[in-house]
């Protein structure tokens, strides 16, 4: 589905998650629902749904510039990571575990 290219991204917790946004500026793009989105998310995040995403990449800037993607659980950010993967994004990171567990762990939701 993805050809032969070599995809690489790395999956991070959300305690590395994050500490990479309170020292860096990486792009967090959420792939959930707007309904989803909305019962909470990471404070300046930007919602593109997993279903849309594949025709908004031109529109999401430099292809070397850190790129985080989340979901609810983990399966759909994964999935992201690889259509971001292959098309040259090549700082992507995949958040483990989704929304789940980023509030599991306590760390801060905006609503």
């Amino acid at each position: 589905m993805f050809g032969t290219k070599k995809l690489t991204f790395e999956a991070i917790t959300p305690q590395q998650g994050a500490q990479r946004i309170r020292e860096g500026n990486p792009l967090v793009i959420d792939v959930r629902e707007s309904n989803e989105y909305a019962m909470g998310h990471i404070a300046g995040s930007k919602l593109i749904p997993l279903g849309q995403l594949s025709s908004k990449l031109d529109g999401l800037g430099a292809k070397d510039q850190e790129i985080i993607v989340v979901c609810q659980s983990g399966a759909r950010s994964n999935y992201a990571a690889n259509i971001l993967s292959a098309a040259g994004f090549n700082k992507v990171a995949d958040l483990k575990g989704g929304m789940s567990n980023w509030t599991w762990t306590g760390l801060p939701v905006q609503r």
